[in-house]
């Protein structure tokens, strides 16, 4: 090779390999890491990796967790992961520099895209996905939105999220409709059981069946496909709440029979704050009146429910990171870690005197939210114990025969941060 051509070919190896040096550089050290993870979990089970605390560390690096406590109420609201807020902030900073030019010519373009994964990870079409602020407000568009009339009844369980049932109450005093309630004896580990309470519910006059997929108060997953398909079966429309599931249980939205479906994305997914979803099956967009006026209110069209009007673009764009970051981890592995986090502390405080679990540790009948109380000692009692001395963050629960700590781990949560929970249940059980 002439020496001026040895050079040149030299020089471009020289190139190729600095860039690839700075791109090592420039990745921050717990991406680098968290991917070098990913590849060496490549060939292990779900199951198997479940436990693998050192897997698990590098999820945690993703991060950005306070070293002054212990969350433990990921179920009201998960932080986000580091890419997620990077990108807030960057589509924040851009916004801010020509707000209606950035905001409604370039991020607003990026929402067909960002409807297109939201509905591959939902198994659906894009044309059935409207980007909300959460699942208050997925739902209540549904419900205020559906043609009821006086006399028409829904069906809804005591355990269902307030902000549902107080929407429901107002069509109940506003139009005339009657809400017939289904009770349940929680925890249960019998899908006949459950589907027949709400079966029996159903009349000639039902209408709509609103089913909380998992219940915020216990973390109960309810058989929400049986349950549907009974209702189907009679003519019955099918609502779920979906917050407490979506991207902590693997499934797909028509797997579970809903013709309506809303949930955040604020929760399990760790998008930014303040964001949700509202699936509408195809056919069933017309008849629904959107919560924020259309020019045309029965248009077939999913995106007349984003009528929001001016609305924080930068967080709604991030979104698409909190997928990646979703996918990336995977679906199952998710689930798989959030079960084995849940039953990790619950089995090891449950034969504990005095120690009341809510909530079933079988597969299928809960994944990471649990609901822990000890008799004698109210709520609030246990919940001041375990922060005033532990610095462990969760939330007190007092609804229907409910009295405990929901406590709900995330993927960065460590079985270190819950052995911490364990000697502080432990200790507040025998001074009990």
């Amino acid at each position: 090779m002439p020496a001026y051509n040895r050079r040149k070919f030299l020089d471009k190896v020289g190139a190729f390999s600095a860039t690839a040096f700075l791109a090592t550089m420039t990745q921050p050290a717990w991406s680098r890491n968290l991917d070098r993870a990913l590849r060496d979990a490549e060939l292990v089970s779900p199951q198997d990796l479940a436990g693998d605390e050192d897997f698990w560390a590098y999820v945690q690096e993703s991060f950005t967790t306070s070293p002054e406590l212990i969350n433990l109420n990921n179920g009201g609201v998960s932080p986000a992961p580091r890419i997620v807020q990077e990108a807030v902030k960057r589509y924040m900073d851009l916004c801010n520099e020509a707000p209606s030019y950035y905001m409604w010519r370039i991020l607003d373009q990026g929402r067909e895209p960002l409807r297109k994964d939201l509905a591959r990870i939902s198994g659906c079409d894009p044309e059935e996905i409207a980007m909300q602020r959460n699942a208050s407000e997925a739902l209540e568009t549904v419900i205020f939105g559906l043609p009821l009339k006086a006399g028409d009844e829904v069906v809804l369980c005591k355990y269902d999220y307030p902000n549902c049932v107080n929407a429901w109450k107002q069509r109940e005093v506003r139009d005339g409709i009657k809400i017939v309630w289904v009770d349940l004896d929680l925890p249960s580990e019998d899908d006949a059981y459950m589907t027949a309470q709400y079966t029996k519910a159903f009349t000639s006059k039902t209408k709509l069946v609103h089913i909380t997929h998992v219940f915020n108060w216990t973390g109960q997953i309810v058989p929400a496909r049986k349950i549907a398909d009974a209702a189907h079966a009679r003519g019955i429309e099918v609502l779920i709440d979906g917050a407490h599931s979506f991207a902590h249980l693997k499934y797909t939205i028509p797997e579970l029979g809903a013709d309506y479906f809303g949930t955040s994305l604020h929760k399990w997914l760790t998008a930014c704050i303040g964001t949700g979803m509202l699936y509408v099956k195809k056919e069933k967009i017309g008849s629904i009146y959107p919560l924020f006026a259309a020019p045309d209110p029965k248009d077939t069209n999913i995106r007349k429910f984003e009528n929001l009007g001016t609305r924080p673009f930068f967080i709604e764009e991030a979104i698409g990171q909190a997928i990646k970051f979703y996918e990336m981890i995977g679906a199952e592995r998710k689930e798989q870690r959030l079960f084995y986090l849940k039953n990790y502390w619950a089995s090891a405080v449950k034969d504990i005197p005095k120690v009341k679990l809510y909530t079933s540790l079988k597969p299928g009948y809960s994944c990471a939210l649990a609901v822990v109380g000890i008799e004698g000692k109210t709520t609030n009692d246990l919940d001041d114990f375990l922060f005033g001395q532990y610095r462990i963050h969760t939330t007190a629960i007092n609804w229907e025969k409910i009295h405990g700590l929901r406590v709900t781990p995330n993927v960065y949560t460590t079985t270190k941060d819950l052995d911490r929970l364990i000697v502080a249940i432990t200790e507040f059980a025998r001074k009990a």
